[in-house]
């Protein structure tokens, strides 16, 4: 097995969750267990040695959040037809459970995440990159929803914390991989579009 590996990135909001489980979801429809997803947002390293308030001052839209040294290393053995374990992240305390999400190899890897084609070792082992872009107050507005309804957020703090980190880590980590990505897919579309886009671009090289 030479699995295909595709890195999907864009802003907090893009649309790039839902694009990246849209194509998980229709690959594994067609064939059962073809595709398998390796979220970035499982490798935030563990800052169980720092008391909660200094974990919360944390920059987690910068690339030293992420333990992308171990990325790499996974997706070099999901490459070479190995299973993983992959990590699981507590978002609610900023550190990682004793768990593990065992992760088998597939024809397809799908890595998705902010920052998952802003470090040159990580787009190297990549077939195929993908930016998904949206205007930037469609992210915010985004944002501020699933802010306020998955982690119990309010407007004023969601804002603050946009303009303070999220938006100055995107500008210098995140938007400059655009002009480099293969494809670029519309966040305010269907997000089936997207995936048409991606998997022409997938027939297309697994063809040449």
């Amino acid at each position: 097995m030479n699995p295909f590996v595709i890195g999907i990135a864009g802003a907090s909001g893009s649309g790039k969750s839902t694009l990246a489980n849209d194509l998980l979801v229709t690959l594994n429809r067609a064939a059962p267990d073809r595709a398998v997803a390796l979220p970035l947002d499982a490798y935030y390293r563990d800052l169980s040695h720092l008391s909660f308030d200094q974990r919360d001052r944390m920059n987690f839209d910068h690339p030293d959040a992420l333990e992308l040294e171990l990325v790499g290393e996974h997706l070099k053995a999901l490459r070479s037809g190995h299973p993983v374990e992959v990590p699981v992240y507590d978002f609610s305390t900023h550190t990682r459970t004793a768990e593990f999400q065992p992760l088998p190899t597939a024809d397809v890897v799908i890595v998705e995440g902010i920052l998952a084609l802003a470090d040159p070792m990580l787009t190297a082992l990549y077939d195929l990159t993908v930016f998904v872009d949206a205007p930037l107050d469609l992210c915010l507005a985004r944002r501020i929803v699933r802010d306020q309804q998955e982690r119990g957020r309010d407007e004023d703090s969601v804002k603050t914390f946009w303009f303070e980190r999220v938006l100055p880590m995107f500008e210098a980590f995140v938007m400059p991989a655009k002009s480099l990505a293969d494809v670029t897919v519309d966040g305010t579309a269907a997000a089936s579009e997207g995936v048409g886009l991606i998997l022409g671009q997938l027939n297309a090289t697994r063809a040449d």
